[in-house]
């Protein structure tokens, strides 16, 4: 694999993403302590060659993958065999880069219909009278 595809202009180098092999966490049995299938990925945002658009975007955004420092740190443990794992890892970093050049659509408020204001203080109105007959028979006005 020569590279990471992120979208059609942008290709990241191999180089720059740094993958370990671990021991996967949980039960497992015999086999779990012998075999590191479980992949570490570790990817510096500013030492890549993303364009700055994506560094920028990734710096700004809340996750909690992305540390301090600006480092992408993700764990793949979800299936037993490492190649699969690896994918995994490779596919959430890719997903994580490409979601952060998507842009959100700005949201325009609405007024609410005159209908919809009907129904709404229709429905206070009686669930009102449902609560008011709830009392002793006293106390109600009616």
């Amino acid at each position: 694999m020569s590279g990471l595809q992120i979208s059609s202009a942008v290709t990241l180098p191999m180089e720059e993403i740094e993958i370990t092999a671990i021991r996967a966490q949980g039960a497992g049995g015999q086999h779990v302590n012998k075999v590191s299938s479980a992949i570490h990925l570790r990817f510096n945002i500013a030492s890549s060659s993303l364009p700055e658009f994506y560094k920028q975007r990734l710096t700004r955004q809340r996750d909690s993958r992305i540390s301090n420092e600006g480092i992408i740190v993700i764990k793949a443990q979800r299936f037993r065999s490492q190649d699969k794992n690896r994918s995994d890892a490779l596919e959430r970093l890719q997903d994580l880069i490409r979601s952060a050049a998507a842009t959100q659509k700005t949201r325009r408020p609405t007024k609410p219909t005159r209908s919809s204001k009907k129904k709404r203080v229709d429905g206070k109105t009686r669930r009102g009278k449902v609560k008011s007959l709830r009392g002793k028979v006293r106390d109600r006005d009616s």
